[in-house]
């Protein structure tokens, strides 16, 4: 937030106005939101100003989580059921945008004004056009019910309550609402609802469920899904089941077990309709998708990370694992050691190629770095420093590389380990820094995603023997079971049709 400050106002004054201006917005700026029958507070965010707010961040949260995914006709059919849902809220003449990212997790936001984004790795995990149609209809809710103009609202009606207080001393005159609301747009996606406000889209959710006919009981279904991938991710990473929500993006207010009791409840609530679940559409319509990562940001194959379009590649320590994203690569070890690869932005390396020049003026310029030097890796000019963190956690070492791949190009590595446990994995992590290469033409034609394969179930088939098909180096079983929402003592039925990956 911008301050400005009064030249020659009196205080007296300013403090007079603010006082007869707060008790007026507490009463004028709310109003009964006609989809929920409750009184909201909306006062610093207009309808108008939720669009522009929308129109504003689309673009970019777009381009953050990978850029939209490239199949027309799944992103028509995703369109077309979140619009017959749209149409039958209490708020059906927005323009409303929905949009599949090219991102493999599980998630799905929106944005205020008719913004509505879902994840193609959320598309792999539901099962039938009820579940897609529940998370965007949940998503639709919260628009409805205007929560982020609530949360902004109330935001800046706080930091007008501690101008008055004089915590923010003398402010002159109130800030620009739009300019503020657009600035606050940019990183409401990634802050969480309030758990009353998820339990409210729910309530949403499922009324615009029963209106279209669809099987409330959808809710239910994803969720438990939501809740099994959770504990596959928490598996993979070596964590128990119990961090389980530490992996599920959409499980943070309030936990998936709340979610999950709640819509059970809601689903035994909802009127009696045609309770369609459009199966068989859904799957036609999700076959061959690609699943996991895309080559275009990199792939992870074991403990080796490939990306075919930057044609580079390395290789991270054992106990390792890889999360990958549009910005970049986090491996996660034992004993709280971690470390993130990408790309130093691209003027900055044009502008400071020698990477020694790049780590200590640019990169690390605030930290006392120690034990720098230069290196070369397979033929790229390299620099590398430590230096130690102090943190309410203990201290933690920090070893920093940079590559110099292309006179333009930078790459770094950034090693952080507590500083007690640091010399266990030094050699690990100079593995993994000379093991940066650039990749041959051969590797590069051998990368391929994987994809999703609808799989009609034959007679013998069991959740074995199809798992066992999918080209992954353990957990088969789990990865076939979260993907199905299938037990693995579950039995298949000949001619029913089911997910497996291939590649």
């Amino acid at each position: 937030m911008t301050l400005r400050f009064a030249l020659g106002r009196p205080r007296g004054r300013l403090l007079l106005s603010l006082l007869t201006v707060l008790p007026l917005l507490a009463t004028g700026g709310c109003a009964v939101n006609p989809a929920t029958g409750e009184q909201s507070f909306t006062a610093f965010m207009s309808p108008q100003q939720e669009v522009a707010v929308g129109q504003e961040e689309h673009p970019k949260l777009v381009q953050e989580f990978g850029g939209a995914y490239e199949d027309a006709d799944l992103a028509a059919y995703v369109s077309r059921v979140g619009l017959s849902l749209a149409r039958l809220s209490e708020a059906p003449d927005l323009p409303y945008t929905f949009t599949v990212l090219n991102d493999d997790k599980v998630n799905a936001f929106a944005l205020p004004g008719g913004f509505i984004h879902v994840t193609r790795g959320l598309l792999a995990l539901a099962d039938d056009e009820a579940e897609l149609a529940g998370v965007l209809a949940h998503e639709i809710g919260h628009i409805v019910a205007r929560h982020t103009a609530q949360r902004y609202s109330r935001a800046m009606a706080t930091n007008i309550g501690l101008t008055v207080l004089g915590v923010l001393g003398s402010v002159y005159g109130l800030p620009s609402q739009l300019g503020q609301a657009v600035s606050y747009g940019a990183q409401a996606h990634l802050q969480g609802f309030s758990r009353e406000q998820e339990l409210e889209a729910d309530m949403l959710a499922v009324r615009y469920l029963a209106r279209a006919g669809y099987d409330p009981r959808a809710m239910t279904s994803f969720l438990d899904k939501m809740r099994a991938h959770g504990e596959l991710e928490a598996m993979l990473a070596g964590k128990p089941a119990g961090s389980v929500d530490e992996f599920n993006v959409m499980a943070t207010h309030p936990r998936t077990l709340d979610r999950i009791e709640q819509a059970v409840e809601l689903a035994r609530e909802a009127p009696e309709g045609q309770h369609l679940r459009h199966r068989e559409a859904f799957l036609a319509s999700i076959d061959g998708m690609i699943y996991g990562d895309d080559p275009k940001q990199g792939m992870r194959l074991g403990r080796d990370f490939r990306h075919p379009d930057l044609g580079i590649g390395f290789t991270v320590p054992p106990g390792f694992v890889l999360f990958n994203s549009a910005r970049q690569v986090v491996a996660r070890g034992p004993g709280e050691a971690v470390f993130a690869f990408d790309m130093a932005p691209g003027d900055a390396a044009r502008q400071t190629g020698d990477p020694a020049t790049y780590l200590s003026r640019v990169w690390a310029r605030e930290l006392n770095l120690t034990d720098t030097e230069r290196l070369d890796i397979n033929g790229m000019p390299t620099a590398t420093g430590r230096a130690v963190l102090r943190t309410r956690n203990g201290d933690r070492e920090l070893r920093l590389v940079v590559v110099r791949e292309r006179p333009d190009r930078l790459f770094r590595f950034l090693f952080v380990t507590p500083a007690t446990s640091a010399a266990r994995y030094r050699t690990e992590f100079q593995r993994t820094t000379y093991s940066f290469h650039r990749l041959s033409p051969q590797e590069i034609a051998g990368i391929r995603p994987l994809r999703l394969d609808i799989h009609t179930v034959s007679p013998g088939d069991t959740v074995e023997s199809l798992a066992a098909r999918m080209p992954f180096d353990a957990y088969h079983v789990e990865r076939f079971s979260a993907l199905n929402g299938i037990g693995r003592d579950q039995s298949l039925v000949a001619g029913t049709q089911v997910k497996i990956v291939v590649d």
